[in-house]
């Protein structure tokens, strides 16, 4: 099986239209040409694509003294990345509590319908068999 060009198609308002004709122009390459440029740039850079004019381009690169590189990268520490896996796992856990006590409070509430002019006693739901335990 080979790679088979697929067509997109959308709508654009006048103004966008006429732009882009006279980004083709410029370039000296047809309309679909810009938007296959485009859309390899957005696939290459993982979707984080910014279409900036080229004077804008310049003068970020004149201000920063250095090389505009996009999508910008930015370095994490191991550390920070363990710490961030720690926490989604504790928020696991702690959702998962929740849930067991949402479990607990329902059950409760069903027993207050249930027997409405009935007092409970917190040591009788203790002894029962089917007892909840909270951690």
């Amino acid at each position: 099986m080979g790679n088979k060009n697929k067509t997109i198609s959308f709508r654009v308002n006048e103004d966008a239209f006429e732009a882009l004709q006279e980004i083709a122009a410029e370039r000296d390459i047809s309309l679909s040409a810009v938007f296959r440029d485009y859309v390899d740039q957005l696939v290459e850079h993982d979707g984080q694509v910014e279409v900036v004019p080229e004077a804008d381009l310049e003068a970020r690169t004149s201000e920063d003294n250095d090389e505009v590189s996009f999508p910008p990268t930015v370095e994490v520490p191991k550390r920070f990345i363990r710490e961030h896996e720690r926490l989604e796992l504790e928020a696991e856990h702690l959702r998962e509590q929740l849930d067991e006590y949402k479990g607990y409070v329902n059950e409760l509430q069903d027993r207050l319908e249930d027997e409405e002019d009935e007092v409970l006693l917190l040591d009788e739901l203790d002894d029962e068999s089917d007892s909840f335990q909270l951690r």
